[in-house]
Order: structure tokens, then sequence, then C-alpha cells
């Protein structure tokens, strides 16, 4: 990894103060060990009108596996490979950010001893980062750092010169310039923002990083407009941390209200806090995308495959549109507990006409299951070993046939934003596999081309613009004789 900083300087005030600033001195190659690997500070030039210093941090990929076990970015199903094999000893991340913070302590404090006037004041600055992880892109970059008085230029960086067809990748080459900026400044935004762009740290983020982020922010992260996603990408996206920052600096920002307007704001944040208190759990998002998605099919008779305890079917049944509702499992157990959960033994004759709770195996055919409006298989496919696949598909998309058929399931990229899922693990212990948004497309789009469906998809809770949503929907509609014919 490689950032160089470069100032100009007059004769009263020389570029190589710079050497001051950063407690480096320009005729000195410096090294320093870090749990990673080492960091070199050096001066390509230093000369009275122009300065420049760069930080090249060499990455031990070995040790980062070790003294990460297994956390962070390397935690990916394929990770026996990815801990070895990545972009971290090349693409500005956190790791170059605990590096600008360990070489330059003094520096980010804004202490400098021999110069102390120089240290308060702007100096015009360029920063250089040759490649920089974008999770947001070009234009995240320039809403990230133009609010802090930079002048940004950023250049995407092509997958590979060679094929200009395949586009562009998620690094930039970043040009940083100032005027307006002491150094102090610049590195404290350099700390917070390229593990922000990178999206991902490569330690665990505990309570102490909230005091990190508030000092490093102090001055510009109350006012700034991406305050939010600053937050969150840095704290690795731990609601309970993010939450607590946000509040933290929401005080900060009070204290420099005009008190007229304490009172409106006091009354905005208690508000949004307790709405934020109070998530809408995944499951729930869940069960209201497949029932928007049932109730935008015009089914009125639809089979709940793998009802497991009967939650979608107890939602089910509050809306009068599905006249007849089947609950199928394979566990007895997990019927007895529907049963009771629906309360069938005290339902009305008319309610309890509506509902039907029947054990069966959705390896097999089984003709009760035709001629309904719609089928939803709701977190089910992956509690099923790959090979018994085929035959499910059969059962539901062969023999049974509805109209419409729902099938949710996890995307595993998405398990990288739960703070309390190890890395390399799945969400539940039963799960046999999860699917990445590619696998997943890939395995419908086969289905609904093998038995006369369109397929089409649809992200069920927050979808995040780099690993997606955290469940994933299909919505198979089958084709008519006609269109069957005509595809």
């Amino acid at each position: 990894m490689f950032l160089s900083i470069t100032t100009t300087g007059t004769p009263d005030r020389p570029a190589t103060d710079l050497g001051y600033l950063l407690h480096k001195h320009p005729e000195k190659a410096q090294a320093f060990s870090t749990s990673y690997g080492k960091a070199h500070v050096l001066y390509p030039e230093a000369r009275p009108e122009r300065c420049t210093a760069a930080l090249m941090l060499e990455v031990d990929a070995v040790a980062l596996v070790r003294k990460g076990k297994g956390k962070g970015r390397g935690g990916a199903p394929d990770a026996a490979l990815a801990q070895y094999v990545n972009d971290r000893p090349y693409a500005a991340s956190s790791l170059l950010a605990v590096a600008l913070s360990g070489v330059f302590s003094s520096a980010m404090r804004g202490v400098c001893t021999a110069r102390p006037e120089r240290a308060t004041q702007p100096l015009p600055l360029r920063i250089e980062v040759p490649a920089l992880p974008a999770r947001g892109g070009p234009a995240l970059v320039r809403r990230l750092f133009e609010p802090l008085g930079w002048t940004v230029v950023v250049e995407p960086v092509a997958l590979d010169p060679q094929f200009p067809e395949w586009g562009d990748s998620r690094y930039v080459r970043l040009e940083l310039e100032s005027a307006t900026l002491t150094l102090a400044e610049a590195l404290r935004h350099l700390y917070v923002l390229l593990p922000v762009l990178d999206d991902a740290k490569h330690y665990w983020v505990s309570d102490d990083e909230v005091d990190k982020l508030l000092r490093a922010g102090e001055g510009w992260l109350p006012e700034h407009p991406e305050q939010k996603l600053i937050t969150s990408r840095y704290l690795s996206r731990r609601w309970s941390l993010t939450r607590q920052a946000m509040e933290r600096l929401e005080l900060v920002r009070l204290a420099e209200s005009d008190d007229s307007e304490v009172e409106e704001i006091d009354n905005a944040v208690e508000a949004e806090t307790e709405e934020e208190a109070r998530p809408t759990p995944l499951a729930v998002q869940r069960r209201d995308a497949i029932i928007a998605a049932l109730q935008a099919s015009g089914a009125a008779r639809v089979l709940d495959l793998g009802c497991g305890q009967g939650q979608l079917v107890q939602a089910l049944l509050k809306d009068v549109r599905f006249t007849e509702i089947v609950g199928v499992d394979v566990s007895m157990r997990a019927l007895t507990i529907a049963s009771r959960r629906l309360k069938l033994d005290r339902m009305g004759e008319r309610q309890a006409s509506r509902v039907k709770l029947v054990q069966g195996s959705l390896a097999y055919t089984d003709k009760r299951l035709a001629g309904y409006d719609a089928a939803v298989l709701s977190e089910v496919i992956e509690h099923l070993d790959l090979p018994r696949l085929p035959a499910l598909e059969y059962a539901v998309f062969g023999a049974a046939r509805p109209r419409t058929v729902l099938v949710t399931t996890p995307n595993v990229e998405y398990n990288v934003r739960w703070e309390s899922l190890p890395a390399g693990h799945v969400r539940h212990g039963d799960h046999r596999f999860e699917w990445t948004r590619e696998e997943f497309r890939a395995w419908a789009g086969a289905v609904a081309e093998r038995h006369g469906y369109d397929v089409e998809f649809v992200p069920v809770g927050p979808d995040d613009p780099e690993v997606g949503p955290p469940t994933q929907m299909a919505v198979f509609v089958i084709r008519t004789e006609k269109e069957a014919k005509a595809a």
C-alpha cells in the first residue's frame, strides 16, 4: 500500500517543515514494525519549494491471517485461499489507516514542539493514493471528501486495460488537494475515510472504536452530510455501536446549536432514536414481502410448503382474500406447534374452513398439492442437501404446478453485515448451503426454463449496494400455453 503527502513552500516557510510536522527527518528512510508487516517512511523529494513524504506499508499476509484468526473479509466461504490471496497488500484500507495513526500519531494530534505555529496553520496539501477500494464508486469518494474542503480527482481503475469491455474495477486512483486544512485535519480525514470507502476492517470492531471515531471526527464529522454512512461503515455496520456514536455526535451538534433550535432538534432526535430502537425484524419484513407478492399475483388458494410453526399461515389468515391456506411440513412436532399457535381447536367454523395443516415431504410428489394458485417456499431450500433439490423442484414445479411460486433464501454475501455471526458461518446450524445472488439466480433461472415459468427477483430487507439484501426472493409465474409455445 502506498500514500504520499506533498506540500509546497516559500523562503520564509519552507516545504521541508513537513518533516517537523510529521516528526520524520527528510534525509532518513525509516521503517516501523506493525502487527501485520512493516511501514516505511521516505521522502522522494525534499526541497524548500516542494516536499513529499511517502508512507509504504508492506503487509505480511501470513501474519495478517494469524492475527485476525479468520475475522474480517477473510471469513468468506472460500476463506481457505481468500485469507492469503486478496487485495490487502496493495489497496488502501484499515491497515493503512492504522499505520497512519501509528507512524504519524503526533502529527494527527497536531503536536509539533519544533514548529508549533506551523502545526496550526493550513498548508497547501496534495495527497495521492494510487489504489483505493471504493465501494460506492467515484461518486461516493467525492461525497465524502468534497464537503471537507478537498478538491477531488478520482479515476476508476480498469479491470484489465487489455480488455476495456470488462469495465472498471471497484478500485480508484485518488488525488486530493487543499490549501485550507492543517496537516492534522488531513490525516484525521484519511484515518476515518480510508476504511469507510473500503467498507471493511481487518480487526474486530469493539466499543472503543466509537471513541476513536469521535476523536478523529472532531470538528468535521458532526456536520458532514454523509455522517450516518461514515459512522455505520467505520463501525463495521454494528448497529448498537452506530446508534451510540450517532447519539453522541448529535449531542456535540446540539451543544454547538443555537438555543432556539435545541428543543426542536431534541424532539426529532428522540423520535428517530425511538424508531431505530425497534427495527423491523427480518422475519417480519420477509413475511410482508411474501404477502405483498401473493396479493399482487391475485392468488386465493395458497400452499405454505415447509410451513414450520405456522407464522406465515397465521399472517395469511388475517387477509380475507386468501380463501384457502394449506400448511405443509414434514415435522409433526412443528405442525403441532402451528396448530396451537393458530388455536385451531378454538377457531370459528368459518375461519377453520380456510386453513388446513398436513404432513408431507417436499421430496415426493403429492396429489393433494395440485391445483393451487400459489405456493411459498420460505427459507426452505437451504435446509435440503443439494442432491435432493431436483426432487423438490419436480414435486413443486413439475407435479403441483401452482400458477405462482415464491422462493426465499438467505443471501450469503450479506453475512458479513451481521455483527453477531462468526466469519465463515452460515446463519443456521441446519443450513446445508447458502447461495450468493448469482448462484440463486442461476438455479432459479434453470428451474423456470425447465418447467415453463418466468422468474423475477425481489430484494427483501435493506438492499446493500455492495452485498445486496439479507434475503433474496424469486417470484415464478407459470407461462400460459400460448406463451410457452412462443418461448
